[in-house]
């Protein structure tokens, strides 16, 4: 498969959805402005964004109760002080991700199966992100190395699966992913195309008729994992990009972090389940947290993760359960815990 080059990154002109990322919340102090706080609470965690700075769209913080500096959403994306401690054990690449490329911009961690990494970038900066850290520019995350990518997919025929990864691969156009998929649906011993996502839950205008059309026409089957912790995120102009997606169609999934003092409470969780039943997503994996630094303050006890899954089990139907998991660097796939 010779070097492709692949469609323009960004159109001309912009569409909504960027529109809206454009006019995104880069301002700490800005972000408790919007949400009445005090600018203290901006100014504690001002160290921490040297390195990984706040990025929330509008649409997003809309949903986060004014005046609580505790709301669980602000939490997600509020740099904090306790990001700058350097704890033992907690590393820039947790789950040795650097170790598993198998060409620029591709992650082999398990068999069969495959990440593409599409660009380093997302609509919105979670702080406990494994990736906070991940050396995209360097690792392939680009144009030319998602060429070179699918290059490789193409030559191993041991792959059924591309997940497309990033950052947050639905950040690239319409044309850029068509092209991607395109050239995904001519290698024969595919089978199926994940695309791991959080901007339907943070952004749903990105999920426009463009990108539905270009899920359509893949041959390949379709599933697309999205990620929402808390049933606040999800809003009806979620279920609206939900229904859309699903229409392509693709089975729609829920990958979720356990988070300290976000989502670790037994009713909590049971309402995200309930809630993404309701929207037509199927709970999937609640993970518990990767050690990656300057996210130790997220960390919930894994005694305490199977006590909070026990009481999950007692109080929802079993289809609404998420697997309790971790990712462990070398283990041929997820460890289930519960």
């Amino acid at each position: 498969m010779p070097t492709a080059t692949l469609a323009r990154n960004t159109p001309p002109a912009q569409s909504g959805w960027q529109r809206e990322l454009a006019d995104a919340i880069r301002d700490p102090a800005e972000l408790c402005r919007v949400l009445g706080l005090d600018a203290a609470v901006a100014e504690k965690g001002l160290p921490a964004t040297g390195s990984f700075p706040l990025l929330v769209p509008r649409v997003f913080a809309a949903r986060m109760r004014p005046g609580d500096p505790r709301d669980p959403l602000l939490l997600q994306v509020l740099p904090q002080a306790a990001e700058t401690e350097d704890v033992a054990g907690w590393s820039a690449d947790p789950l040795r991700e650097g170790d598993a490329l198998a060409a620029p911009g591709l992650v082999k961690k398990y068999d069969g199966r495959a990440l593409l990494l599409l660009t380093g970038g997302c609509a919105v900066n979670c702080r406990y992100c494994f990736r906070r850290e991940f050396p995209y520019a360097t690792s392939g995350a680009t144009r030319r190395g998602v060429a070179e990518g699918l290059e490789a997919i193409a030559a191993d025929d041991s792959l059924t699966e591309v997940i497309l990864s990033g950052g947050d691969p639905l950040l690239t156009d319409d044309a850029f992913l068509g092209d991607v998929i395109e050239r995904l649906d001519g290698i024969p011993h595919l089978q199926r195309i994940r695309i791991h996502t959080r901007l339907p839950v943070v952004l749903p205008s990105r999920v426009t008729p463009g990108l539905v059309d270009v899920l359509t026409a893949s041959r390949l089957a379709r599933v697309v994992v999205l990620h929402a912790n808390h049933p606040a995120e999800l809003d009806a102009s979620v279920a609206v990009a939900v229904r859309s997606l699903a229409a392509s169609p693709a089975i729609i999934l829920n990958q979720a972090v356990l988070l300290a003092g976000i989502n670790d409470s037994a009713a909590v969780l049971a309402a995200l389940s309930e809630r993404l039943v309701e929207i037509g997503v199927v709970p999937y994996y609640l993970h518990l947290l990767d050690r990656v630094r300057g996210a130790t303050h997220f960390d919930v006890p894994q005694g305490r993760a199977e006590e909070l899954h026990r009481q999950l089990r007692d109080t929802l139907p079993g289809y609404a359960v998420p697997r309790l998991v971790r990712e462990v660097p070398g283990e041929p796939s997820k460890v289930w815990i519960a």
